[in-house]
């Protein structure tokens, strides 16, 4: 299809990022922003800008509001960016229903992706390997019994559900300190993402992060990208990305493309977004596990 209004559900950098492409490509794009986002520098940059109601997060996880705010501006599309409602297979089915392009994986794939206990699942059934961890939503009762599993000196890393991007995720080098990130890991996975359910996995430490970007052309012919380096991170927030990654040696990079592309929505499904795959490998040279995990860039 041929988009000429495009609404971008995001805010900050990546809505400016979003709205100097479609400006690039002839497309007329369109910011929302919250109540107290006014002043933000997207408002600015976008060819129109549409007035949420609500204030911070909340309001870039109205699905309802947004629909309706693409509608009644004429978009012909919805941009999600990455974070809110990009990796949300309810919001996806929103816009097809109301008749808008939905820029990114379709529902049934973000319905696998955008969770991440589906995804662990179904990295395991493809033969991927997963680091050791729960499936699905973890209570804090199952948290600790995990972590004591691990034996003297085991800690876990607190990961949220439907996140990405860092957020809802806190290490817990001791049993004395789940409670506490638990509570913080499901008010900050429930604020940024709508949905507080969390799993843990178990945390290795000496590991790099790197990811395998797959994207598709909407035919359902799919590919990689390659690997890029995202290591460099504070607060598990990436700093710096290196395409190529330094140092990775060509068996582990075959190994990495090959698990990016062995999942059945990757080789079947229709595509326009890229669902990334993250290496666990403590060293190019020693343990190569992957687990899966999704970026839309």
């Amino acid at each position: 299809m041929t988009v000429k209004h495009l609404l971008i559900a995001n805010r900050g950098e990546i809505a400016i990022r979003i709205a100097r492409a479609a400006a690039e490509s002839g497309i007329r794009s369109h910011a929302v922003f919250s109540e107290d986002d006014e002043a933000s520098d997207h408002v600015r940059k976008a060819d129109e800008a549409h007035r949420l109601t609500g204030k911070g997060p909340a309001a870039y996880l109205d699905a309802a509001q947004i629909v309706q705010a693409a509608l009644a501006s004429g978009c012909d599309a919805v941009h999600p960016g990455y974070g809110f409602l990009s990796e949300n297979a309810d919001f996806a089915r929103r816009c097809a229903k109301a008749g808008l392009h939905f820029v990114g994986p379709t529902p049934e794939v973000l319905e696998v992706f955008g969770d991440k206990g589906k995804a662990r699942s179904l990295a395991v059934t493809c033969g991927v390997p997963v680091l050791p961890g729960t499936d699905g939503p973890t209570s804090l009762e199952e948290a600790r019994r995990f972590l004591r599993s691990l034996g003297a000196g085991g800690a876990i890393m607190i990961k949220a559900i439907a996140g990405g991007g860092g957020r809802g995720m806190r290490q817990v080098p001791a049993i004395a300190e789940l409670n506490s990130a638990y509570e913080r890991c499901r008010s900050e996975a429930l604020q940024a993402f709508g949905n507080g359910d969390i799993y843990v996995e178990k945390l290795f430490s000496r590991v790099r992060h790197i990811e395998v970007q797959v994207i598709g052309d909407g035919s359902g012919e799919v590919t990689h990208l390659w690997e890029r380096e995202c290591s460099l991170q504070r607060n598990r927030q990436k700093l710096v990305e290196m395409a190529p990654a330094p140092g990775l040696s060509a068996a582990l990079r075959d190994r990495l493309t090959v698990a990016a592309m062995a999942s059945p929505p990757m080789r079947r499904r229709t595509w326009s977004g890229a669902p990334g795959r993250s290496c666990s490998a403590g060293c190019p040279s020693r343990n190569s596990r992957c687990r899966p995990s999704t970026s839309f860039r």
